[in-house]
């Protein structure tokens, strides 16, 4: 365990009464050791599969704070390896995306193929004097393994954790809501949105994993500028709304079918769901084609957030206890018609963006959340989260841990519980331990 951490403050002593440690959001050697068990060893989206259509092409990433070089090998694999050359540590690829043959570095033109491999150096012939010079073991560092599901791309940098579907368990059930509504599957509108926070990457990711409480208050002026009606008027009442967690992955809905998708107030994408909807029931089944825009949000643990219906999705990728860069994409089904595809892509630009209409409400509060933590004696006192602790339910068809309600805190614990047990554990085997 990293020096200087408070074992009671990993534990989250009092978190089953509804309390939680505010050193949790400023500790420095918290973060540190959050960049060692959760971000080293988690698995971590890094790209959809649609970023990289043929091979050659690529794109860079953060996995923590390593940086990562995402690329479509030449047999149409994928592979995603450490943007950083072996000889000197500059990084190999400075753009953020595009296509390539292959990768050398600027600082002594060590070049590289999209397999990783190191083909050559400059000034070859010197190291070809060197006895300890084996160019077979000077490729880019590969991540340990990386998997997909359905279009999206994931990636882990230890060999020891769990397959991927393993990882992700029961909540494949509900990720299928966005990734499976349509037999051509999904595909990332393109271009991307890029934005630094003066957060705590976990303030935002667990505002995604389960705050509907916020949404009635913080986004009150911007829905009644997009719809012309506050958002607690299109919730749906505790019978049709609930709160489900696998694994520290959260996502909390009601049923109405359509609150996210009305935010972007665009009749086209509306008469899409609409028109799409007995197939999607078809597919899915009644219940889950209801959730595919209804008022819902979501976080797959740890830093992967989307919003059903407005289909931002983003990742909070960490750079400091008290700062967080935000990327963001349009998630779309492949078989939508173009003119849909880019209705939701303005609609987010409009709704979700640095300008847009609820994300400058939502980067304000985060960010002040985090910086009144700066007080010796504010950073004492425990913030709640203890409502809903008693709506626990057991349900004919969802699956997870479910809570009826939307307005409920269950999702926060259930993520604040995963990254207690990750941080407490030494290794994947030692989590059953900490449970």
């Amino acid at each position: 365990m990293t020096t200087g951490t408070d074992p009671e403050l990993l534990s989250l002593c009092g978190l089953d009464d509804g309390w939680l440690d505010r050193r949790v959001f400023w500790d420095q050697a918290v973060y540190e050791l959050e960049l060692e068990r959760i971000f080293a060893r988690c698995w971590l989206f890094v790209a959809h599969e649609s970023q990289l259509p043929k091979p050659g092409s690529f794109l860079t990433t953060w996995m923590g704070e390593d940086n990562v070089l995402v690329v479509r090998r030449r047999d149409g694999s994928i592979g995603a390896y450490l943007n950083s050359c072996p000889h000197r540590g500059n990084r190999v690829c400075t753009a953020e995306a595009g296509t390539a043959r292959g990768f050398v570095c600027n600082y002594h033109g060590w070049s590289f193929g999209l397999d990783g491999t190191l083909n050559g150096v400059h000034e070859s012939a010197a190291y070809g004097r060197e006895p300890t010079f084996d160019q077979a073991r000077l490729g880019l560092t590969p991540v340990a393994r990386l998997d997909t599901y359905k279009g999206l791309v994931f990636a882990t940098f230890d060999p020891d954790a769990p397959p991927l579907r393993d990882y992700l368990g029961e909540f494949t059930y509900y990720l299928d809501v966005m990734l499976d509504n349509d037999a051509g599957g999904t595909e990332f509108a393109g271009g991307s949105i890029k934005s630094v926070l003066g957060c705590n990457w976990k303030i935002a990711a667990e505002n995604f994993a389960g705050d509907a409480l916020h949404a009635g208050w913080t986004h009150a002026s911007g829905a009644e500028a997009m719809i012309g009606r506050g958002v607690a008027e299109l919730g749906a009442d505790d019978a049709d709304s609930y709160h489900v967690n696998a694994h520290g992955h959260c996502w909390e809905f009601n049923l109405d079918g359509v609150g996210n998708a009305a935010t972007l107030g665009d009749k086209r994408i509306m008469n899409y769901l609409r028109e799409n909807q007995e197939r999607v029931a078809e597919r899915l089944g009644e219940l889950r084609a209801r959730m595919v825009g209804s008022i819902s949000s979501v976080n797959v643990f740890p830093n992967f957030s989307f919003l059903p219906g407005q289909n931002t999705f983003r990742t909070w990728q960490p750079k400091g206890p008290h700062r967080t860069e935000l990327h963001t994409w349009v998630l779309v089904n492949r078989n939508a018609p173009p003119e849909v595809k880019d209705a939701w892509r303005k609609g987010a630009m409009m709704t979700f963006s640095p300008s847009g209409v609820f994300e400058m409400d939502d980067g304000e509060n985060w960010e002040l959340a985090t910086r009144s933590n700066q007080g010796v004696v504010t950073r004492r006192q425990r913030l709640y989260y203890g409502l809903g602790s008693d709506t626990a339910i057991d349900h004919p068809e969802l699956p997870g841990n479910v809570h009826r309600g939307q307005i409920n805190d269950a999702n926060q614990r259930a993520f604040y519980r995963r990254w207690s047990q990750l941080l407490r554990a030494a290794t994947w085997d030692d989590l059953e331990k900490t449970r």
